[in-house]
């Protein structure tokens, strides 16, 4: 593919057959030198040795964390964030905190902000008005290490409200212009854009410049490229044109092994 992105694994789809604390050593073992995580506790404050034992595994092997979601609640069960869930402000708060401290331990410079599935009984206005609120205090949190907050569409959760680019795009319009920030992007995972119905291709050549991130996974399926039906010659052409040059997060299912899934990716071309 394209030597001119930077690639990072994320260690949360891949290779998750090994423990945690030995996931940054298989992504450099296959020639990677970038990874990113999901939120990698069952907790929103985990106890202080397992965040040490978590940051040494990544930085005593040499690897640069390049994103890291919030605490997302139980996502096994379906969860798919809290930060818009009234009850669970405090919760999300305090967690931005340690990721914050992660983060500025391990060079990580974006969070992924899961928006939250809609609960019943609650207005979808009052929903988003804790969600602005609390994107508003996350961006803030992670301006001080230069941080940007990353909003991101998601397939495969019907309660997720936000499927598409545009209503992604119109939450961080939001949480720019009245919490007065700057660092909250749009989180670009081509696969989720693609299942839910967006062209990707035209939100690249559309919206590059409010990317904060890219991830990617073919479709359908959401195993490696090649797998499924996306063009990503095409789409990697498309994202060099219009400018993009953060890194591209590979973030699927390994149809197989993971460290066999990336012969679409020649190895000189991974570090």
């Amino acid at each position: 593919m394209d030597h001119r992105f930077r690639y990072d694994v994320n260690l949360s789809i891949l290779f998750t057959e090994l423990d945690v604390h030995s996931r940054a050593a298989a992504a450099k073992a296959a020639g990677f030198t970038a990874a990113e995580f999901w939120w990698p506790f069952d907790v929103p404050v985990p106890k202080d040795s397992d965040v040490d034992a978590f940051v040494r595994s990544v930085r005593d092997e040499g690897v640069r964390l390049v994103g890291l979601n919030f605490f997302a609640g139980d996502m096994p069960a379906g969860e798919r964030g809290v930060l818009s869930a009234p009850a669970r402000t405090t919760q999300f708060r305090e967690n931005i905190e340690v990721a914050v401290e992660i983060a500025g331990q391990l060079g990580c410079r974006a969070f992924n902000a899961l928006y939250g599935n809609r609960i019943d009984g609650i207005a979808t206005e009052q929903q988003d008005e804790v969600a602005r609120e609390n994107l508003v205090v996350a961006a803030k949190a992670a301006s001080r290490i230069g941080a940007t907050i990353l909003i991101e569409p998601l397939s495969g959760a019907p309660a997720y409200p936000l499927k598409t680019a545009a209503e992604a795009l119109a939450v961080i319009q939001r949480v720019r212009a009245d919490g007065g920030v700057d660092n909250v992007s749009l989180l670009a995972d081509l696969y989720h854009l693609a299942v839910n119905g967006d062209d990707p291709a035209a939100v690249i050549d559309n919206h590059a410049a409010r990317f904060g991130h890219v991830q990617i996974a073919d479709a359908p399926g959401r195993n490696e490229p090649g797998t499924g039906g996306l063009d990503f010659a095409d789409l990697f052409e498309r994202l060099a044109d219009n400018g993009y040059d953060g890194h591209i997060g590979l973030e699927y299912k390994p149809s197989g092994a993971s460290a066999d899934s990336f012969d679409w990716l020649a190895r000189d071309l991974r570090a």
